[in-house]
Formats: structure tokens, sequence, C-alpha cells
């Protein structure tokens, strides 16, 4: 009990000591000078004024402990360079001022700036915002605002998301700006948005100088324009281009943050002329803590201005406040510095008298530590974030809105991270978005001017009633373009291919297209140049578009801008076809290679041995004479071809042999015939040249079309300038080509894909189109560079691709193709079959008839094991034992079925008799070799002794060895 009475005791007597201690006064408090430099007539300086108060009160209420306090000297500018410098000079020399705030705009900044550098005094401004202020490189110049160039990145991608490619600036003429447009115009190029024209307005000029500009862009196709102007002239435009007509639908209009930042503060009237516009806005954050500051400051700002009641407070005013407080901040720290010392020091010299005012200013002692302060500042202001980077805020956030009904309405957001997009909230993975045609995806729902709800195409034909002045070539092939003048009527009409194709596309477009053809021709109607002088005219604006048969190609492109091609691309190489009516002696040698006929040819002559081996010792029709033999064997061999062979195969394995190789010759006989077949028809078709090398290698003539890009190609290719013959028409390709190189014609033309149908449509039997073809882009239609009429042409010429239209176009002035096959066939150098063909086939024939050779040769040697093997081999060699297997193979086999036929039988049974007898004889002389000492040449004696016949026996010696046998054998018969 009596420890918490100590304790509630020691709380009363500090309390009473904290009231009994002096508070210190304001009177003790440092007073720092600053000075304030505003337009006190406009709305925004008086905005500006009433949030710094604001500021200071609110900040001095929260820190009242610190030390200093800053006292504010107000001085007008009364919108005037020399009078914001004059006031800055006074502030500075006068007063004393350490720092000042101020001016509103960029010019009276950009003087005050060089003074507040020389003094050391840092300038704050909250409303300058012109990018040139950047170029000074002050280190006393603070911009408490949004650079200007950090939202041009946020209109050229709005343009870029509708898929807009021309957009015209508007601006004021001064300091402000023209500071933006070397960014502005540089975004838009970045993004392919062509900038065809800027107009500009000088700050003093009259509503008649403001209608007459705009009337100059209404005879302009484009329909996009950038406003960059402060509220006043803005205003005063919007209202005229409503009353001329420029508001209305199909135009497209985008303010930048000088106006969007202060529509809150327009009148009802002015918002109301300006229904659809879009704008570029600073976003500040719906804080509680700004809603609560924009009550108070109404209050207040009612207070001082009661005759403003429509006033709103706008992001200038937020800045305001933020500059009043990072300043204040700023201040205090400076001051707690021990190196700190206030005053100016004078850095003149007294003795000298030549010094101006300027001069006599002097430095702030202070300066540099309260510009280091200022530096560092960082806090959590009422506009967001604050923070400086090199002396300027940092990159923020912008609304993009849309002028809607009495006020704005919020459609998107752009960062430098995400873009666009439609809230903050919508997380991209990527850094970038596909921003063409894509505003339904980032952007909300929005109005345009003449409150449609359609997107504007950006552009449309100039409200003056000129027409598209479209060049046409006189030079031209007729089938697609041809121009023709009528001398009573005194008027040019122009036909053609290409002519229906255009005009079949402008009826596919969306919108009314006027145009007229003008002829590319001199006064007495001949051709004025080339395609390429053609296509130059709309890169000088000669011709606001070319149709013609204009091919798409990447020098060109430089220049000008082509629609999608409307026609096939290529180029290839036409040439006479072969005369053929006359075949060769040897024609028929053709069908097949020359490696394909000597391999069918050995492989002949090695069946028929095969068939002889395996025939010879059973079949009495492959046994005789030797030639008699070879004859047969070959004969039997060739007359497979034709399945006329007579003789007949005995055993199996000779039997398998002949069917493999009677299907194999199956096969080759009918691919020969219909080989044949092919090159008595087909072959006289075959082009002349088939290799544009042997062109190029024997400087062989060439032709190409007159003042066609093809010669480039074919210089390129490696032909000589003496070898390329020019030609004006499909009349005087076909006389070149007739008469040939030989005869001052040519050997080939080279020509683009759709010339060389017409010329093969006309000359159907005498030429054929072979390869190689060089890749274009076909045919299109020739705009100037960005011409937003290449996307609507080009989407449209893919509706006319797609549509029966294009045939009846076609087989309107291209007929004759279709009685032409033969032009699209496709030419092969060579129509010979090969043995890659068929190799295949041999090696199953040559597969088969070894097995069968490797079983026949297995089989003989094993049933004669006992004749080959007996001697031995300290008295034979394989010379001997190589003879008597080749003895024994070209005698007859006794055991065959072949010869028990008829009276033969009795001759087999005594050629079995003698076989056994010589087989044991055989055979006793190898098991006994070493009781009788035998030789190998008395064997060979008796072995040869045994065998009757000769290795050559005729029929004859065959019959008289039949009745000695049959005489011999009796005795036998009748013991059985």
């Amino acid at each position: 009990m009596m420890k918490g009475m100590k304790h509630i005791i020691i709380v009363i007597v500090i309390m009473g000591f904290m009231l009994l201690w002096p508070c210190p006064s304001s009177a003790e408090k440092t007073v720092i000078n600053v000075g304030v430099v505003l337009d006190l007539s406009e709305t925004v300086g008086k905005i500006g004024l009433s949030c710094i108060n604001m500021s200071l009160s609110d900040f001095y209420d929260a820190h009242p402990h610190y030390n200093t306090r800053m006292l504010l000297h107000v001085r007008d500018s009364q919108t005037d360079v020399v009078t914001a410098a004059s006031a800055a000079v006074e502030l500075m020399k006068k007063e004393k001022v350490e720092a000042i705030m101020g001016p509103v705009t960029s010019m009276q900044a950009s003087f005050v700036v060089n003074l507040g550098d020389k003094a050391h005094v840092p300038i704050i401004s909250f409303t300058a915002t012109s990018p040139s202020l950047t170029s000074l490189g002050s280190s006393y110049f603070f911009r408490i605002a949004q650079n200007d160039s950090t939202q041009v990145h946020a209109i050229s991608d709005i343009i870029q998301s509708f898929g807009w490619r021309q957009a015209v600036p508007i601006y004021i003429d001064n300091d402000y700006g023209r500071a933006i447009i070397p960014f502005l115009t540089n975004s838009l190029q970045q993004a392919n948005i062509r900038v065809p024209y800027l107009a500009v307005i000088p700050p003093s000029a009259t509503a008649d100088h403001i209608e007459e500009e705009l009337y100059k862009l209404m005879t302009m196709e484009t329909r996009v324009f950038v406003v960059h102007m402060v509220r006043n002239p803005g205003s005063t435009l919007f209202a005229i281009a409503d009353r001329i007509g420029m508001m209305k639908q199909g135009y497209v209009w985008i303010v930048t943050n000088g106006m969007a930042n202060t529509l809150a503060s327009l009148d009802a009237s002015d918002i109301q002329v300006m229904q659809g516009v879009l704008g570029v806005k600073t976003y500040v954050p719906k804080t509680k803590r700004v809603v609560d500051f924009q009550a108070r400051w109404k209050r207040r700002f009612l207070q001082d201005n009661p005759a403003m009641v429509d006033a709103s407070i706008n992001v200038f005013g937020l800045w305001a406040y933020d500059a009043s407080t990072a300043l204040a901040s700023a201040v205090e720290r400076a001051n707690n510095n021990n190196n700190s010392k206030p005053g100016f020091r004078n850095t003149t010299n007294n003795a000298s008298r030549n010094f101006s005012e300027i001069d006599n200013i002097g430095v702030s002692q202070r300066g540099e530590e309260l510009r280091d302060a200022l530096s560092d500042t960082r806090f959590s202001g009422l506009a967001g974030q604050f923070g400086l980077v090199n002396g300027e805020l940092e990159a923020a956030t912008f609304q993009i809105i849309n002028v809607n009904g009495n006020g704005e309405k919020v459609i998107g957001f752009w960062t430098p991270q995400k873009r666009l997009t439609r809230n903050l909230s919508s997380l991209i993975k990527s850094s970038t978005t596909d921003l063409n045609n894509n505003h339904d995806n980032v952007l909300g729902a929005m109005i345009w001017p003449g409150d449609s709800y359609s997107v504007p195409k950006g552009w449309e034909i100039p409200t003056n009633g000129k027409k598209l002045r479209i060049g046409v070539p006189v030079s031209s092939r007729p089938q697609f373009v041809k121009v023709e003048n009528d001398g009573e009527t005194n008027t040019t009409k122009v036909t053609g291919f290409s002519i229906d194709v255009f005009e079949a596309v402008v009826q596919a477009l969306p919108y009314a297209l006027p145009y007229q053809f003008i002829p590319f021709a001199k006064p007495n109607g001949e051709s004025a140049g080339t395609y390429d002088d053609l296509i130059m005219q709309v890169y000088f604006g000669v011709f606001d578009a070319v149709v013609a048969d204009t091919t798409i190609i990447a020098n060109r492109s430089k220049y000008v801008d082509f629609t999608l091609p409307y026609t096939e691309s290529g180029v290839s190489m036409v040439v006479p076809v072969k005369d053929k009516s006359k075949k060769g002696a040897w024609v028929f040698l053709k069908p097949l290679t020359w490696d394909l006929w000597m391999t069918t040819g050995c492989s002949f002559v090695f069946f028929g041995f095969v068939v002889w081996v395996l025939e010879h010792r059973i079949n009495k029709d492959f046994r005789g004479p030797p030639s008699h033999q070879i004859g047969t064997s070959l004969w039997f061999s060739f007359s497979t071809m034709v399945f006329a062979h007579r003789e007949k195969v005995v055993s199996n394995t000779a039997r398998f042999v002949v069917i493999i190789w009677v299907f194999v010759v199956l096969i080759l006989t009918q691919s020969y015939t219909a080989n044949l077949s092919s090159l008595l028809t087909v072959e006289q078709l075959r082009p002349t040249v088939t290799n544009v090398n042997d062109l190029i290698k024997y400087r062989t003539p060439v032709g190409y079309h007159t003042g066609s890009f093809v010669r480039g190609i074919l210089l390129n290719l490696g032909f000589k300038d003496f070898q390329l013959i020019t030609y004006n028409s499909t009349a005087q390709c076909d006389d070149l080509l007739s008469r040939g190189s030989q005869n001052g014609g040519i050997a080939a033309a080279f020509d683009e894909i759709p010339y060389i149908r017409i010329l093969l449509g006309t000359y159907c039997s005498k030429y054929t189109m072979v390869d190689p073809t060089f890749k274009t882009d076909g045919f299109g239609f020739v705009f100037p560079k960005s011409s937003p009429l290449v996307g609507d042409v080009s989407r449209a010429i893919l509706k006319v691709t797609e549509d029966p239209r294009m045939k009846e176009i076609e087989n309107a002035w291209f007929e004759k193709r279709s009685s032409c096959q033969q032009e699209d066939a496709s030419v092969s150098s060579s129509n010979s079959l090969g043995l890659d063909s068929f190799w295949g086939l041999f090696l199953i024939a040559a597969l088969a008839s070894t097995s069968a050779l490797l079983i026949f040769a297995v089989t003989f040697l094993y049933d004669h094991r006992h004749q080959w093997w007996f001697i031995n081999n300290d008295y034979s060699t394989w010379t001997t034992r190589i003879r008597i297997l080749l003895r024994i193979f070209d005698q007859r086999d006794p055991r065959s079925q072949r010869f028990r036929r008829g009276g033969t039988d009795s001759v087999k049974e005594q050629d079995k008799d003698n076989y056994d007898q010589s087989s044991s004889t055989i055979g006793r002389h190898h098991h006994h070799h070493h009781d009788h000492s035998l030789d190998a040449a008395s064997t060979y004696t008796e072995y040869s002794f045994s065998f009757q016949g000769s290795p050559c026996e005729d029929s004859n010696s065959d019959n008289s060895n039949v009745e000695q046998n049959n005489l011999h054998s009796q005795p036998s018969q009748q013991e059985n």
C-alpha cells in the first residue's frame, strides 16, 4: 500500500514539474525565409498556394518540437516570364529566401532555375513538367511533378492497341509544347506509328488561327490527334473542333496529362464538347487520407476564394502539398547541421562597380545542405510515395480516362512494368503486352466522339472530295493492265486482271473508297519509266497507290508498303520442248540404264550355268558335246523371257531356281515394256534444257521481259550481260524461243510464273516450264509507307481470293490455260529404269541360285566321299582329287529316275553294278594301301578302268554302251 502511494506521488510530482516548465515560444524558433512565385490569377496558382499553406500547418502541428519554421514570401508572376524572374531576384536579394517554390510554367521555371543554380537556392516546382528543364542540368532544381516524357509510351501504347497506323500531334508552340515532341514522335515511330504532320498552335493564337489549322487537318486522311496543351487554349481548340465537325464519329482525340489532370476544373460546357476524348492522367490512389484532405481543402479554399465555388483539387495541388512537406522536413535537417549557417555570402568585388543586380545576390550559405537534405527526403505523401531520382519524381502509374457524361471514366491503367492493363490488380507475367489490336483485353468499354461505340478506323478519305490517285502502267501485259484512250470522248479506259481484282477488293471494304486511275505515261502516250520508277512515284507522293502486276520484293519494300499478294509467286524458266516425232534407232535401249542391262545379261548367264550344273548328271537335254551343253544352257536361260523354253528340268532344286528366275524375268519384261511405251509417247514433250547451270556454263543467250527485276536475279546467278536478251511481249518471246540460240534467238526465257502461264496458255505444245523456281511474294498493290489502307486492303484481298468471284476473274482473263495440261507437268532429266529399282529382285534370285548350288555340292560330295577320299595324302595331290571329282560329275547318275524309262532299265542296272564294283575296289585299296603299297597313279588307272565312256561321250557311244551292257546283264536276269 505504501509502495503504491509512493508511485502516485512520483507521478504527480513529475506532472507538476512538466506543467511548471516553460514551453519554448515561437519567437525562439528559427525562421527560414522561403519564396513562393505563382500565377495567382490562375486556378492552378490559387490551388497551389492553398495547399502549401495547409501542408505547413499540418506539418508543424504534427511536429511541434521542430526548431525551424518556414516563413513564406508570396509573389505573383502574373503569367509572365520576366515578372517571375524579377520576383525571384527580389526574393533572393531582399528577403534572403533560402528556397523558392514555383513558378508555375516551364518557361518561367527555366529562367528561375538558372538564378537558383547561381545563388545555390533550391527551386522547387510542382507544375513545370517540360522535359527541357532536365537538360538544364541544375543540381538545385527539384521537380515535384511528373516529367512529360514519362507519358509518351502510354500514348503510343494506346494508339498501337487500337491498330491505328498514323497520328498527328497538336501542341502549343512554347517550351512546354515543343519539348515533348521529340520524345513523342520517337515513341510512336518505335511502335511503327507514322507522324505525317505536326500541328503547331502559337500561344497567342486567335480562334481564327486555330480554326484554320483544324481545317487543314480535315483535308488529311489521318483522324487520330494527340493534343498536348494546358487548359487554355486547349478548351478553345475543342470548342472550335466541335463547331466545324471534328468531334463527330470517326475522329480520335487523345489529351496528355496537361489537360487530363485539370479536367475537373473545366466548365460543364467544355466537358460537353469533349465527349469521347481519351486522356492520360496521373494516377493518385484514392486513400482515406486523400479523401479527408480534399474535404478540408474544399472548406479552406472556399473561405479564401468564395467566388470559386466549382473549383476542385487536382494532382498539382497534391504535389504542392507534398513539396511543402518535403521542404519543411529538409529545412529542419539542414538547420540541425552544425556547419549550416543562415544568410547569403557576397561573392562580388566591392572595388569593382561592373556587376549586375544578379551578381549582387550572393550565394546561400545553407544551400548545399538544403539541397542534399531534399534529395534524401523519403515519405508517404498524398500523391503517393515521395522520392526523388535526379531531382525528379520517379515514374508513376497513369490512368487512361474517357470523357463521358459530366466527367471522366477510368477505362484502364498504364505502368512502366505492365504497360496497358484494365486494372492494377491484374497480374501480367511478362513485362510487355502484345498491344496490336488488343484494346478489348486491356481497356474497358468507352464511347467515342459522336456518341459512337464503334472503334474508329483512325483514318478516312479527306472530306474535300479528293479521290485516291492510283498510278497504272501503260506497258504492262494486257491481260493484267490495259490502258486504252478513247479519242472521241477524250477518256481513258483501264482494264485487266489486276484492275478487276482491285475493284473487287474495293467493293469488299467496309467503307467507300473513291479513286481514279492515272496512267504513268508521257504526253505522247509512251511509258514514263519502269515499274521501279512507277513505284517511286508513290514514295515521292505523286501517286497515292499503284495498281498493277507489281511484284513484292525486298528492295521495293524499303520505299513503299505492299498489300498481301493476290497471285501466286515465283520466277521460273520456260524452254522449248523437243520434237520427238522421229525416234532414234537405239531407242529400245533407253528404258533401262547400262548398269541394269549389264546386270541382267550377267544374270542370264549365271542362271543358265546354275541350271546346267543341277541338270547335267540326270537330264539328257543338258548332256552331249560341250558346245551343245553351252548352247542349251544359254538358250534355256534366255528363252524364259518369252516363256518359250522346251527343255524340262528334273531336279527339285533346279525347278525352285527356275520359279524364282521366271518371277524375275516377268517383272523385268513388264517394266521394260511399260517404260518403252512411255518413252515412245510422253518423251516427245521432253524439254531442250533442264539445267540452268548449263546455260551459264556455255554462255547461252536467255531472255527476260524489258524492265523486269528478273535481270537482277539472272546477274546474281552468274549470267553475263551479253547473254541477256529482252522482249516486250508474249509474241516476241515466242519468236526468240522459236529461233533458238543458234539463230539469234534464246534457249530459255526467265519470267514470273503468272506471265509464264499466259505464254503456255497461248502456245500449249511448244514450251514447258522447268525448275528451278526462284521464290518471290507474288503481285501486290502499292501504298505509301505506313498507309492505313494497307491493312484494310490486305484483309479485303483475303476475302476476295477465298470467294468464287476470284475464279470468275481468272477465267475471264486466262481461259486458255485449261487447254494446256502439260504446263504444270514436272520434267525429269532421265526416264530410264536403273539398277537401284531392282537390286532387291536380283538379290533374291542370286541367293536362291547360290543356295541351290551349295545344296547340290554338299550332296554330291557326300554321296562320293569314298571315291575321292581313299587316296593317301602322302601319295596324292588335291589336283588329282579334283580331277577324279570332275570325272565323276561328268558321268550320268545311274540312280536318276530320268534314265529308267523304256529299255534303259538294263543299262541302268549294269551301270549300277559297275558303279558298285568300282566303289568296292576303290574301298579295298583305301583300306589296304599299307599292305599293297599302291601309289596314286595305279589307283587312278584302276578307277578309270572301272568306268566306261569318255568325258565328252556323244549319243552313239551311249547307245553302244547300252547294247553292250544289255548283253552282259542277261545272265544276271536269268539268275534273278
